[in-house]
């Protein structure tokens, strides 16, 4: 398999043109499969209640997109010619988290909602075998170096489904080296795994607690700024009127200048900014095997590590556990109860253990990515 190291040099071109292909496909399909709908029983009950989302704590519109695997899908973040990201607003949960040279990737989970075009996908990294078990997923990446790949395959398996694996409308393009070279299709995906015969039903996907009421103890926590350089920065700032942590990335005129100002994060398909109901930092070891590929220990953690939980302008400090290999992380409070996250979407980061977090200003958090 071919490997898609991090790069924070100038970028071609980016092409658009796959995007918009990646949206008209699923429209094109959506069109073709409802011209002719089957009528609905007049027995049907339409206030039902609908299922809700393991994953959210939301309601979901269509059932059956529970009856199914997570799509996990890797999207780059560097170069930063490939922003704004597509898709990640219809993510329930984003992993983030280093890949070295001072840059991130993300691992975004999509099971209550589906995007279109999701992207741009890039390689896979270790830990991703790790959190596509965890959530019972099927993981859609750029191919990884040789490797890293091994891993990915012997603990995925089929589950395992690179660009160079599935045809279009699964994946739009196939250089992963450019940076807009490549777009997945979360409800195309789900479908190629049940073509190609594979188990697909829904996973138990226990541990997350969600509750509406906003947490009584805690201190304020308006704003968190992850960095993980000085030019890598993000920072999610409250908004009370949504109750969502809006997300801001750093733009530069040049790639490899100094001087940034932040901006809106939006996502390319809807053109609106990235909003996250619960925005959780939490602290695991890494362990560098090269400066671009890292072990981090997920599985294993039975005894818990700390967690920083923003939801509702307010942090708690907790910890999290995976006493589970092929179960979801658990969030808990410092006594040892469930945390319940706010429902809605979650944006996970995932520090080293010598990363340090602190307040900057009332109610401002900054934390700086830190190995191990």
């Amino acid at each position: 398999m071919s490997s898609c190291s991090p790069s924070v040099s100038v970028a071609p071109t980016p092409n658009t043109e796959l995007i918009s292909a990646a949206v008209a496909a699923t429209m094109t399909a959506n069109t073709t499969s409802n011209a002719e709908p089957a009528p609905k029983a007049e027995s049907d009950d339409k206030d039902a209640p609908k299922p809700i989302n393991p994953l959210t704590g939301l309601p979901v519109d269509e059932p059956s997109r529970l009856d199914r695997r997570p799509v996990m899908v890797k999207v780059s973040n560097f170069p930063r010619l490939g922003r704004p990201h597509a898709g990640l607003s219809f993510a329930d949960i984003v992993f983030d988290y280093f890949i070295g040279y001072g840059t991130d990737r993300f691992l975004a989970v999509f099971y209550g909602q589906d995007s279109p075009s999701i992207g741009p996908v890039r390689s896979g990294r270790r830990v991703d075998s790790q959190l596509v078990t965890m959530y019972g997923g099927v993981l859609a990446y750029g191919s990884a170096d040789h490797d890293t790949d091994e891993v990915i395959v012997t603990r995925l398996g089929k589950y395992a489904i690179s660009n160079l694996e599935a045809p279009y409308p699964v994946y739009v393009g196939t250089d992963t080296h450019d940076v807009m070279g490549v777009f997945a299709n979360s409800e195309a995906f789900s479908k190629f795994v049940d073509e190609q015969g594979l188990e697909n039903e829904k996973p138990d996907l226990p541990n997350m607690v969600f509750s509406d009421a906003p947490p009584v103890d805690g201190q304020p926590g308006e704003k968190l700024t992850v960095l993980f350089n000085y030019y890598n920065r993000a920072e999610w700032r409250y908004d009370p009127q949504t109750g969502k942590y809006l997300r801001w990335i750093e733009y530069m005129e040049e790639d490899l200048g100094t001087e940034y100002e932040m901006i809106p994060l939006v996502d390319r398909v809807t053109d609106e900014q990235l909003a996250f109901s619960n925005v959780i930092v939490i602290f695991a070891r890494y362990t560098e095997l090269a400066p671009s590929a890292h072990d981090i220990d997920i599985w294993g953690n039975d005894r818990g590590q700390k967690a920083y939980f923003f939801r509702d302008g307010v942090l708690t400090i907790g910890k999290w556990k995976a006493k589970n290999d092929s179960d979801p992380i658990e969030f808990l409070t410092e006594d040892g109860l469930s945390y319940q996250l706010k429902p809605g979407n979650t944006w996970i980061v995932i520090e080293g253990l010598n990363s340090p977090i602190y307040e900057t200003e009332p109610g401002e958090w900054e934390t700086y990515f830190l190995l191990p």
